[in-house]
C-alpha cells in the first residue's frame, strides 16, 4: 500500500488555536517532550526530512504547525511540553492552548505521543495517556530514540512500558521507533492510516444513517 503521508505538505503555523484551519475533517496530533524527537518523527513518516523544522535547542516547538496530505487530512505538530528554558508566561499560554485543543477539537482523532526511549512514562506522558482513554480518543506511543540503546535494553524497555500503559490505558498501543534509522516508520503509517480509515467509516455510517 502507498504511503499517503508522501503527500504531506505544510499548511500553517499557529500561536493559539483560534488561527488553525477550521475545525473540519480528521487530524492527528502528534504530542511530547520538547526532546522526544516530534518533529523528527514527522519528518520520518512522511518521508521528507525537510518537512517538520527541527530545532538545535529543545523547546523550540512553540507553534501549532499543521501539515496536509489530502483536503481536510492533516497532521498537527504539538507545542513540545516539558519546555524547561521557557518564560512561565509562556509555558502557562501553552498549557492552556494545548488543553484548549484537546478538549474542544472536533476534527481530531487520534493522538500520537512520542517519548525518548531513554527516558519514557514521564508525569505528563502518563497524563496524556490517561486523558486519552478517559475522553475515548486513539492513542499510540512512540519510542523513539531507539538507535541510542542495545537491542536487549530496546525489549526490555519495550516489556516495562506496555505494563505501565496498560495500567494507565487498556486501548493504548506501544512500539519502538528510530526517526534517525527510520525504524517503525511503517508500523507508525499502518496504525495512522487505519485511524484516518475507521473515522471515515463511521462519518459514512452517519451520513447512511440521517438519510434514513
Amino acid at each position: 500500500m502507498a504511503n499517503i503521508f508522501n503527500r504531506c505538505e505544510f499548511l500553517i503555523s499557529a500561536y493559539t488555536i483560534a488561527q488553525l484551519p477550521a475545525d473540519s475533517g480528521m487530524e492527528i496530533a502528534f504530542a511530547g517532550r520538547s526532546n522526544a524527537g516530534k518533529s523528527t518523527t514527522i519528518n520520518a513518516l512522511t518521508n521528507n526530512k525537510g518537512l517538520a523544522k527541527v530545532s538545535k535547542t529543545p523547546g523550540r516547538t512553540q507553534l501549532f504547525n499543521c501539515f496536509e496530505f489530502s483536503p481536510g487530512l492533516r497532521l498537527v505538530d504539538l507545542p513540545g511540553y516539558g519546555y524547561a528554558k521557557v518564560p512561565i508566561k509562556m509555558r502557562k499560554h501553552w498549557d492552556q492552548e494545548i488543553n484548549n485543543y484537546l478538549m474542544k477539537r472536533q476534527s481530531l482523532i487520534g493522538v500520537v505521543i512520542i517519548q525518548d526511549i531513554r527516558h519514557p512514562m514521564k508525569d505528563f506522558d502518563k497524563q496524556m495517556i490517561t486523558w486519552a482513554f478517559n475522553s475515548g480518543m486513539r492513542s499510540h506511543v512512540i519510542l523513539n530514540k531507539s538507535d541510542k540503546i542495545n537491542n536487549g535494553k530496546i525489549k526490555q524497555t519495550l516489556v516495562d512500558v506496555k505494563r505501565q500503559i496498560k495500567a494507565l490505558s487498556p486501548t493504548t498501543t506501544c512500539q519502538t521507533f528510530s526517526a534517525l534509522r527510520r525504524v517503525g516508520t511503517e508500523e507508525l503509517s499502518t496504525i495512522a492510516k487505519s485511524w484516518f480509515a475507521e473515522e471515515q467509516s463511521f462519518m459514512d455510517q452517519g451520513k447512511e444513517f440521517e438519510e434514513e
